[in-house]
């Protein structure tokens, strides 16, 4: 089976405009993401997936750099993005993540990764039921199930977002839900707002030229520095329905 890790990204954003070609300590966002999904053990291949906009020529510039190849799409409707960058690849699996996302974990994605492998559902994630902190979200689904939302989606948010529809109808998927030993869903560690760059900047700054840092070494350092927390606590995550 073909795993193929889509990562989505552009830089225009209502919050925090070229958010993912932002620097974190001597790397764009989007290189941070591509980076830490690289030492993911199950994913054959790291696809970037931005739109045809002439703004998004920069992101493509920036996976020349990266040397990561990248497939352009619209930019409104994601679901159908992904679904053509799918069959691009010739993926049987497509594992989702976004480019806002620069502490993912390749340990978490993995693990994500191995339960669809094991229990072989039509989608699994860690995300639908939140225990991990947000911004290591992992999304797994197979390229039918991809396709079969892709044909069916009617909702502007279910298109703009690629899985609502699949998490919506349990009924019609197969949906297995990875979760962390304890609840650590408290966590923002995506970044959406100066304050969320902020705060990762702090703490790839606290692991200095390290790139390897896993999440568990995150919350040791929060343990350590609570103070961190408050950078970004005050910020609310936009429902999907928000676009």
């Amino acid at each position: 089976m073909k795993v193929v890790a889509i990562v989505q990204a552009r830089v225009g954003s209502t919050r925090l405009p070229g958010k993912v070609l932002k620097d974190v300590e001597g790397e764009t966002m989007l290189g941070r993401v591509v980076q830490r999904l690289s030492r993911a053990s199950l994913i054959e291949q790291i696809l970037v997936a931005t739109t045809d906009r002439p703004a998004d020529d920069a992101i493509v510039e920036e996976c020349r750099r990266c040397s990561v190849p990248v497939f352009r799409g619209d930019q409104e409707n994601v679901l159908d993005r992904y679904f053509r960058a799918a069959q691009f690849t010739k993926a049987d699996a497509v594992v989702r993540i976004t480019s806002d996302c620069p502490l993912i974990d390749p340990e978490i994605t993995d693990k994500t990764i191995a339960a669809f492998l094991q229990e072989m559902p039509d989608y699994a994630s860690n995300c639908r039921v939140r225990t991990y902190p947000r911004g290591l979200d992992t999304e797994v689904m197979t390229v039918q199930a991809l396709e079969r939302a892709w044909l069916t989606a009617a909702q502007p948010y279910q298109r703009a977002h690629v899985t609502p529809y699949i998490c919506e109808h349990p009924g019609e998927f197969k949906i297995v839900s990875v979760t962390a030993e304890e609840d650590f869903s408290q966590h923002r560690w995506t970044v959406d707002t100066p304050e969320d760059l902020e705060f990762v900047r702090e703490i790839y700054a606290r692991f200095k030229k390290r790139e390897d840092f896993r999440w568990h070494d995150v919350l040791a350092l929060l343990d350590g520095e609570p103070a961190l927390m408050e950078l970004n606590r005050s910020i609310t995550q936009k429902a999907v329905h928000e676009g």
